[in-house]
């Protein structure tokens, strides 16, 4: 399409599809002058060959609508068991999942094995600590080894104390 300016008689060449039947603003290159551009309308001329006359018709030109493309249906289930097995390796057998379940070690893991360790010593200490008076009067020999029991924590803490304080 080729668009001319108003104001300098410029001329331009423009694509087609840039102009909707919407129209659109466009500005001249050359001068700087803006307008609101709609479709040329072009006048054809035709002539039919039976009768020798002059018809004149307006034809306007606008771009062909877009097709819309139609999604197809996925002809296999991205979930199914034959997919899954196909694509990623996955098995699934009710049967053998069952079996397989059963036959594997349930790992704690390391550190919820530390962390169950430590909840569990302080659940021992302070349970201690509360029936000291109990156990020492049921038993008094072992005295001697719940001192030196809360002994050896409170140095525990006193090394991890001089620990920190120290960085």
């Amino acid at each position: 399409m080729i668009l001319s300016c108003n104001s300098c008689e410029k001329k331009f060449v423009v694509p087609d599809q840039a102009i909707t039947s919407a129209g659109r603003m466009v500005q001249c290159g050359s001068c700087g002058n803006k307008w609101k551009q709609f479709p040329i309308k072009i006048k054809e001329t035709l002539y039919e060959r039976k009768n020798n006359t002059k018809k004149t018709s307006i034809v306007t030109k606008i771009p062909k609508p877009k097709k819309k493309r139609i999604k197809k249906p996925r002809e296999v289930d991205l979930y199914s068991a034959e997919y899954l097995e196909k694509k990623h390796g996955i098995k699934l057998d009710d049967n053998k999942n069952k079996i397989l379940s059963s036959d594997k070690k349930v790992s704690f893991g390391f550190y919820n094995s530390i962390i169950l360790f430590t909840v569990i010593i302080i659940v021992v200490s302070k349970s201690l600590h509360f029936f000291q008076d109990f156990i020492i009067l049921s038993l008094p020999l072992s005295e001697f080894y719940l001192n030196y029991f809360f002994e050896t924590i409170r140095n525990m803490f006193e090394i991890l104390k001089n620990l920190i304080s120290s960085y």
